[in-house]
């Protein structure tokens, strides 16, 4: 009895812990887990997620498992656990990109809607999954460092900052002799002119060209037609496109969603039934039951935003869209008033920087002055010196002048008795007399020298004067008084400039919203001169490393690429050649492939 109570007890324990079970997701930005009832459908789960991560624009997103050698994505009407899916807790799903949109910039509304766009198209570009040439790489690349490190700052971003990041396919980085550094040097060149962009923007530029890729937004799968042949079936945004298996670049045939009237599969057998009831039904066979499920459902949801974008939006969407330019116009605001606070920020440190260099002037100036100053008083001093000495000298020369001319009268006074004696007295007294001669000069001459010497003394008195006048100027002079801001280097809308935080404010108008909506107007007038721009920075970028190539290492895909340019087809052009011919003849095509 004991017995058979402790197993039910065991039952029902066992019954209440299985009611919940754990699921990991896995989105482009972060790991999530939670713990789900086992009643829950896959809509349940999926709602459960975008509430967490805060996404509205969920009709572009699934949860994608992965099932033996293919994925496949959870039904919103299914219970989770009735998928066929591993069951080992935790149950790892992963949160993607399920649709893509024709025109990112136009459908995208949320950020965090675009933000999961950008890194789930990065991650496929750096994989390789969507083919990218060289040049785009590089100008994607520096869109992305833009968007993860802001303004380029060479004194911030020195050589070698992107060492650790993954930028470029690694196809990319075989195909040229190029060192990491010489690849870090061409991106950071491109990442240089991005100044001023957000993270946001970035990456809307980013998608803006990834979707002008041949690859971008298509799932491909194995077909065979009627007649055996082996091709590839596209699905993306725009409608169906059949490709040779070697390439997925350039589709052979295309048709539009709105083009279509009716999709259906039976066991591995695809039926298509063209709008036009003059055309037949094409038919193909894919490889298993699984993969028509999958086509069905991607052409299904495909289908249905094709025709929701040619529709007037619906009233979430035109509240999205309207919250977003609002979201977009204080963003906006906020970033000029910030470049206000930075200009204002950076005129306050250029007054400052001049008032150092002013400062330093100014001291070398008294520092100079002051040398000069010693100076002058030490020639000073000698100079008086001087002029003692020879005023001394003067009169010591006046005296022996004075004694020679007594010696003379003396000698002229005396007798001389013998003839002998008269001439040698004659010939001393000429001898006295021509002394006496030299030192009346050598008197005259050194009294001059003092006269000259007092000049001197007199000039370099005056230049000491001046030089404690300088000197006393400098010092007087105020070192921080403020240089006047050249009215040029202020923005119009300041009145004034002041180092207080107070006139750094600025307020939220309603003439900046209109401003910034006739700013928006006028992106729609610019694309066109943003394309030819975009397509003139490849071809430079094409031309700087093209001599670089080892065109041995060259792909397939590259190759491909190569002669699509030569012949001047893009992605668009094939496009509107394709979907020239009518419904009928493409269908007729598609059979004799």
């Amino acid at each position: 009895m004991a017995s058979a109570i402790a197993s039910k007890m065991g039952l029902s324990l066992r019954r209440k812990q299985a009611k919940t079970f754990n699921v990991q997701i896995a989105t482009m930005d972060a790991d999530m887990e939670f713990s789900c009832e086992v009643k829950w459908k896959g809509k349940d789960l999926f709602d459960r997620v975008c509430r967490t991560i805060g996404l509205r624009e969920t009709w572009f997103f699934g949860l994608q498992y992965s099932v033996k050698d293919s994925v496949a994505w959870l039904k919103m009407d299914k219970k989770v656990l009735d998928h066929d899916m591993p069951k080992e807790e935790p149950i790892m799903l992963y949160f993607l990109a399920k649709f893509y949109p024709e025109n990112a910039e136009e459908e995208l509304v949320q950020d965090i809607t675009q933000h999961l766009f950008f890194l789930q198209v990065k991650r496929k570009i750096l994989e390789e999954e969507i083919y990218c040439p060289p040049e785009a790489s590089v100008l994607l690349a520096s869109y992305a460092v833009q968007a993860k490190y802001g303004d380029y700052d060479p004194n911030v971003h020195k050589p070698g900052f992107l060492a650790q990041e993954e930028l470029l396919p690694k196809r990319v980085i075989n195909l040229y002799q190029m060192t990491p550094e010489m690849w870090e040097e061409r991106i950071t060149a491109c990442y240089a002119e991005h100044r001023g962009r957000t993270r946001d923007e970035a990456e809307m530029e980013y998608l803006k060209i990834a979707q002008d890729l041949e690859m971008y937004g298509v799932n491909y799968f194995f077909i065979r037609n009627k007649k055996g042949t082996n091709l590839l079936l596209g699905v993306d945004a725009v409608g169906l496109h059949i490709y040779d298996p070697d390439n997925k670049l350039t589709p052979k045939i295309s048709f539009l969603w709105n083009e279509i009237r009716n999709i259906s599969y039976s066991d591995k057998e695809f039926a298509i039934k063209p709008l036009d009831k003059k055309t037949n039904v094409f038919k193909f066979n894919s490889s298993k039951l699984r993969v028509n499920k999958l086509i069905l459902q991607l052409c299904i949801g495909n289908h249905d935003l094709f025709m929701r974008r040619r529709r007037v939006d619906s009233l979430e969407v035109q509240q999205m869209k309207a919250q977003a330019r609002e979201e977009r116009a204080r963003k906006q605001v906020d970033r000029q008033r910030l470049e206000r606070e930075k200009q204002l920020r950076e005129e306050a440190e250029r007054v400052r920087d001049e008032l150092e260099r002013r400062l330093l002037q100014l001291q070398d100036e008294a520092y100079m002055a002051n040398e000069a100053l010693l100076r002058s008083e030490e020639t000073a001093d000698l100079l008086a010196e001087k002029a003692q000495i020879a005023e001394e000298e003067a009169k010591l020369l006046a005296q022996k002048a004075a004694e020679a001319e007594q010696e003379i009268q003396r000698v002229k006074v005396t007798a001389i008795r013998t003839e002998e004696e008269r001439r040698l007295m004659e010939q001393k007294m000429l001898e006295a007399e021509m002394m006496a001669l030299k030192m009346a000069e050598e008197s005259e001459r050194r009294a001059k020298e003092a006269d000259q010497l007092k000049q001197d003394l007199h000039k370099a008195r005056e230049s000491e004067r001046r030089a404690k006048n300088k000197l006393l100027e400098i010092t007087s002079r105020s070192p921080y008084t403020p240089l006047p801001l050249s009215a040029n280097a202020m923005p119009p809308d300041i009145p004034s400039f002041n180092f207080s935080t107070e006139n750094l404010s600025f307020d939220f108008k309603d003439t900046d919203m209109k401003r910034l909506s006739m700013e928006i107007e006028k992106e729609k007038v610019e694309y066109m001169e943003k394309s030819k721009h975009l397509q003139v920075q490849l071809n430079e970028l094409k031309t700087e490393i093209e001599s670089l190539k080892l065109r041995e290492r060259e792909t397939p895909m590259d190759i491909l690429h190569n002669e699509n340019t030569e012949k001047g087809n893009s992605k668009q052009s094939n496009f509107k050649k394709l979907t020239l011919q009518s419904t009928k003849s493409r269908v007729a095509c598609f059979e004799e492939l």
